[in-house]
């Protein structure tokens, strides 16, 4: 999986096929849903929020 820098760059990529936009798409998806600090679960991302909940 990608770093955060990465994706940072990756946003502005260029591609040359569809298929290379799909996967940068993809992959920006992942990091969004998965990876990005949320504003819902207290500036955290899912998988910490997670751990947050079950240590509580």
């Amino acid at each position: 999986m990608k770093n955060k820098e990465i994706h940072k760059i990756h946003i502005y990529k260029s591609c040359n096929t569809f298929g290379d936009l799909q996967d940068e798409i993809n992959d920006y998806l992942v990091y969004y849903n998965q990876y990005r600090c949320q504003w819902g679960l207290k500036k955290m991302t899912p998988e910490q929020f997670r751990n947050h909940l079950q240590a509580a």
